[in-house]
């Protein structure tokens, strides 16, 4: 059984997750792969990168030190690049597991326990526990969410939810 805490911050960032993937919903296929900005990311680069470089790399490799996922990192290539001959099914189905497998380590962990593995290249700052990795994905993915809702606006004019008088 969860703690209230692990509760909570698991719901928090389930609805940033839910909000990745609302606002994709009714996208053609050229959209989500069309680059609206000049860095030149798609909306499905950016749920790749938010499978790979956030949700595995952080819960997996970070908080639970799979070896496995340590030592693959880098070789998924770019992960804001999505080539042509990756269906689009393939990266939403890839950001599901990763939520998926995600949660099974928020939901055995403590949110005391500190992160078995830390990457030598975070030197300058270091999560202490698995409550701030929590956090920080929580705040990535909201980031990340925002981001969305500006490239879906461009792509179609869709707004995600506007509070209006």
């Amino acid at each position: 059984m969860m703690s209230p805490e692990t509760e909570t911050l698991l719901t928090y960032l389930n609805h940033q997750r839910r909000h990745v993937h609302d606002i994709l919903a009714g996208l053609s296929e050229a959209d989500l792969r069309r680059p609206v900005l000049p860095s030149g990311w798609s909306c499905l680069g950016l749920v790749r990168h938010l499978a790979l470089d956030v949700e595995r790399f952080w819960f997996r490799a970070v908080v639970s030190g799979d070896r496995a996922v340590i030592d693959g990192l880098g070789q998924s290539g770019d992960a804001w690049q999505v080539g042509r001959d990756v269906p689009v099914e393939a990266v939403l189905t890839c950001y599901q597991r990763e939520i998926d497998a995600a949660n099974a380590v928020i939901a055995t962990t403590s949110m005391q326990a500190a992160p078995v593995w830390w990457p030598e290249w975070f030197a300058d700052w270091q999560a202490r526990t698995l409550r701030e990795v929590v956090l920080h994905v929580i705040t990535e993915t909201a980031c990340h969410a925002g981001h969305l809702d500006a490239a879906r606006e461009l792509i179609d004019g869709k707004r995600w939810l506007v509070l209006t008088r």
